[in-house]
């Protein structure tokens, strides 16, 4: 759904389609994605992860996996390196950080590389 709203709004966001992730390069993307789930139930996933860090690497492809499983879901990363300002509004200060949103409002974060917990976390709050 995230994806059609995109298109939909003409944004110009990066998708990956094969693995379901969409990737956020600008203030104005965030705003714009941000603005279109804040009416939906559907659950957004932000992934606060930086180029540099290793656990974020290893994050990477679990993230992908659980993109194509969970199809209700939206997942989106943003580089807290190029998006300093989005990452301070959610007060990110370790990577990865994942925050899980509906309606606009946090509803579960998560600090660090456990796969787990997100995995847990994402079943429990979806659609």
């Amino acid at each position: 759904m995230g994806l059609f709203l995109s298109r939909l709004c003409g944004n110009s966001q990066k998708h990956n389609k094969s693995s379901g992730v969409i990737t956020i390069h600008s203030a104005a993307q965030w705003k714009e994605h941000f603005d279109a789930f804040k009416e939906s139930n559907q659950l957004l996933v932000i992934d606060f992860s930086a180029s540099w860090c290793g656990p974020c690497r290893y994050m990477e492809p679990i993230l992908k996996k659980y993109a194509v499983k969970f199809k209700d879901v939206e997942f989106v990363t943003i580089d807290v390196d190029e998006l300093t300002e989005v990452a301070q509004q959610f007060e990110v200060t370790a990577m990865p950080t994942f925050i899980l949103m509906k309606h606009g409002k946090e509803v579960y974060k998560i600090v660090g590389a456990d796969k787990k917990e997100l995995k847990k976390k994402i079943k429990e709050h979806k659609v």
